[in-house]
């Protein structure tokens, strides 16, 4: 399995090799999940700066981003099916040719004596029939919704399976507070009360000081009014 995932030089390198129009290999790291182990291509480096998912990988019919810590440089011949080795035909040995005997005067066969021949009737027996197993339906992956908390900001994300149906987007405290309501869960609800009330008090104090500072600017507006 691969190791620590990707170095800068190598994500520069990659990112030289798509704009020469290759498309590098990577193999998934542990921190992957469940894919670790499996080799994809590169299709695309987006924006650092907005996301750490960056690195857009292709594997099978799914494509999806992923940190660099996520994937690292594939070794050679990764991916590659193994070509059978062509098995030895046996040698064919030469026939033997036997020696021919030849009579010098050629005996006549007998005549053969024609039995009767007697008609035997089978019964043609009903083809058994197989038994029909029953197909299960196969069940859809499972569905992962995550609403999350970081720098101030509330995220909703969903993702089913191994693909991102939705990217981390902003949501309004007042959502995020209505959605946490949702789950009857004990001290889940007031972790974001807390969270909510620290938020609050912050941006007071902030609002109390640009009323000073704000103050401060019309008083001295005021003198220079006075000046004139």
């Amino acid at each position: 399995m691969a190791g620590q995932g990707l170095s800068d030089d190598e994500v520069r390198g990659i990112r030289e090799a798509l704009a020469a129009g290759r498309r590098p290999k990577v193999v998934f790291t542990a921190s992957a999940g469940q894919v670790a182990g499996q080799v994809g291509q590169v299709v695309e480096l987006t924006d650092p700066a907005v996301s750490d998912e960056f690195v857009v990988v292709r594997f099978g019919r799914d494509v999806l981003p992923f940190s660099p810590g996520d994937v690292a440089i594939a070794p050679k011949g990764a991916g590659r099916r193994p070509v059978a080795e062509p098995k030895p035909e046996p040698p064919v040995e030469p026939p033997v040719a036997e020696p021919e005997f030849v009579l010098d005067t050629p005996r006549v066969p007998a005549p053969r004596r024609e039995e009767p021949k007697v008609e035997q009737q089978v019964e043609a027996k009903p083809a058994a029939r197989r038994a029909v197993k029953a197909v299960r339906p196969k069940s859809p992956a499972g569905l992962t919704v995550t609403l999350a908390y970081a720098e101030g900001e509330w995220t909703v994300a969903a993702q089913q399976g191994a693909k991102a149906l939705a990217k981390p987007y902003v949501v309004k405290p007042a959502e995020a507070l209505r959605m946490v309501a949702l789950v009857d869960v004990p001290g889940v609800q007031e972790a974001v009360e807390q969270i909510l009330a620290a938020e609050r008090a912050e941006a007071e104090q902030q609002a109390e000081k640009l009323r000073a500072e704000l103050a401060e600017i019309e008083a001295r507006l005021a003198e220079l009014r006075d000046a004139r």
